[in-house]
């Protein structure tokens, strides 16, 4: 799991859903469903709204709309599969990882609006998206078929982990 997760709250609406413990929790969840165990990372988290992640989008993604996260791994990394599991990337104090395993901001305002959308708990939809995110963080993509099925399995079963029930 990250053993420290650092989270700025840009957006005091994040207070009341301890964006922290949810992240948390996602974390520990990712990292044990790969079978990584305790493993030093340090993942920054940015709680903040529509406005802050929008600018954020279009800077780094050229599309000037808010979306519900974004992720920025600090190191460019594939998964690695031996028999048709996840290899661990190196420990920190073994590999690149000195600085963290990158950043995350995430959008109170679509967050809460994609959740009552989708008729679920904030709470729920926001630890799904921070799984998400840290799967990005790993070298997990969805850019073909086959990888956002890959990448959606190991979604729901870090969920079901946690007892919360598959998004798709």
């Amino acid at each position: 799991m990250a053993e420290h997760v650092d989270v700025l709250i840009e957006d005091a609406r994040w207070e009341g859903l301890n964006l922290t413990h949810l992240a948390e929790h996602a974390f520990k969840a990712t990292f044990g469903i790969l079978g990584l165990g305790r493993t030093g990372y340090e993942i920054s988290l940015l709680g903040c709204d529509d406005a802050t992640i929008s600018g954020l989008n279009a800077e780094f993604r050229e599309k000037p709309v808010p979306t519900n996260v974004l992720s920025w791994p600090a190191f460019d990394l594939a998964p690695a599969q031996v028999g048709g599991k996840p290899v661990a990337p190196p420990a920190p104090d073994t590999g690149p990882f000195e600085t963290g395993l990158g950043d995350i901001a995430i959008s109170f305002d679509t967050c809460a609006r994609e959740a009552q959308e989708q008729q679920i708990t904030v709470e729920d939809h926001v630890t799904h998206l921070v799984i998400h995110a840290a799967l990005h963080l790993l070298g997990y993509d969805h850019e073909t078929d086959a990888d956002a099925e890959r990448m959606e399995a190991l979604e729901i079963k870090a969920l079901e982990t946690l007892n919360i029930a598959n998004p798709y």
